[in-house]
Parts: C-alpha cells; sequence; structure tokens
C-alpha cells in the first residue's frame, strides 16, 4: 500500500521509499552542518541561517523527483529563481554559502551521499579557516571613499590636488555628479590615507576649500560585497 502511494501519478518509476529517507535525512544532516558553520563565521539574520540549512534538503527532493535528470533539475530549479529570494542583493560570502548548499542537495539528490558529506565537511572547515585566516590579515582602514559637494563655480579638476599629496598616498577621481538643479557639483573620490590620525585634520583642510558644503568620508566597500 505504502508504495502504491509512493508511486507517480503520471510515471511507472517509483521512489524507492528508504532511498529516498536516506538521501533527504542526509542533506538535512548537511543543511544543519552548514548553518552551524556559517553561525560561527560571520553574522546572519533567522531568516537566511533557515532557508540555509534547508536548501540542501530541497535541491535533493528536486533531483529525486526527476529521476536524476541534470538538465530537468536545472530547469525546475530555474523556474524557483523567478521568485526573489531576497528584498536586497546578498554578499559574496552568501552567495558562496548558497552555491555550497545546493551542491551538496544536489550531490544527495543523485545518490552520492559519501562524496556529498566529504565534499561538505572539507568546504565547511576551509571556510572557517579561511575566515579565521581574513580576520587576522592587516585591514584596509586608510582605504576611503571621499564625498565632496563644491559650488559651480569652481573648477574641481585640480582645486583639491594638494591637499591629497599632502595627506595622502594615493586618490583617483570615480564620478562627478551635478545636484540641486546644476547649482552644486558632488565630487567622489577614492582614496588612501597616509595617517588615520590626521583625519579630521584633512577634513578641516577640505571644508575651507569647498566653502563649508557637504563632506563624507567613509570605508572604501569592496565592488563584490553588496
Amino acid at each position: 500500500m505504502l508504495d502504491t502511494l509512493l508511486q507517480g501519478v503520471f510515471s511507472s518509476t517509483t521512489i524507492q521509499p528508504l532511498q529516498f529517507c536516506l538521501c533527504l535525512l542526509t542533506a538535512l544532516v548537511i543543511g544543519a552542518f552548514l548553518g552551524l558553520i556559517y553561525t560561527r563565521q560571520s553574522r546572519y539574520t533567522s531568516s537566511f541561517l533557515v532557508t540555509l540549512a534547508l536548501l540542501p534538503a530541497i535541491v535533493c527532493v528536486v533531483i529525486l523527483l526527476v529521476n536524476g535528470n541534470i538538465g530537468a533539475g536545472v530547469a525546475v530549479a530555474g523556474a524557483f529563481s523567478l521568485v526573489r529570494f531576497r528584498s536586497q542583493p546578498g554578499t559574496a560570502r552568501e552567495i558562496g554559502a548558497l552555491f555550497l548548499a545546493m551542491s551538496s542537495g544536489l550531490a544527495c539528490g543523485m545518490g552520492y551521499l559519501g562524496y556529498a558529506v566529504l565534499f561538505t565537511v572539507v568546504l565547511g572547515l576551509l571556510m572557517l579557516g579561511l575566515e579565521a585566516l581574513c580576520t587576522r590579515l592587516p585591514r584596509r582602514d586608510s582605504e576611503k571613499t571621499l564625498r565632496i559637494t563644491i559650488p559651480e563655480d569652481l573648477d574641481y579638476c585640480e582645486l583639491f590636488d594638494d591637499l591629497f599629496a599632502e595627506y595622502t598616498n594615493r586618490w583617483e577621481s570615480v564620478a562627478v555628479k551635478t545636484t540641486n538643479m546644476g547649482s552644486l557639483f558632488k565630487l567622489t573620490y577614492h582614496i588612501t590615507l597616509k595617517d588615520a590620525k590626521r583625519e579630521k585634520e584633512f577634513l578641516d583642510a577640505l571644508r575651507c576649500r569647498n566653502g563649508n558644503l557637504e563632506i563624507s568620508l567613509s570605508r572604501q566597500e569592496a565592488n563584490n560585497e553588496l
């Protein structure tokens, strides 16, 4: 009776209950392990953590239901991508964790349970090791993004070059934008400070040069960290 209930309505192919349960259980254990690893290496939200833990099992069931057909499984998973997973883009770390979870679930769905466990353990421990290594590396606190607002009558091309030469090791103009009906310019620079302790002195010098209009100095974010 149980075998009859577990038989597909439109196909004669049957998923064996014991194999299905074994693959699903392995995927759930792998998801729990990935969730535990992720909580130890970075900040997280409860919704992302739950999704990360369940994702291997979800991918595993999709592959099982298409009888191991990778092409059909990718097509079904592609349909899921039409639904937005998050209200805003994830970071590179989150994307990497999601790909790891999907790969583990794919291996479970194909029946390679030993490889799935080995792959997950090795990659999970490697993630922990790399995260610990990154915390020991020197931080790039001197690399900043500088935004300066100036009136339209000032020529911004070489306006701050002498100050940049005095207070920074490197500077690069990355954007120029008009605002307030064209009466103001907003300039964006990537700079590397010579001495972080002279940051306030640097900002005060800029304020005298731009007429005390708005200036912001923030940490320079990597392009791949969204």
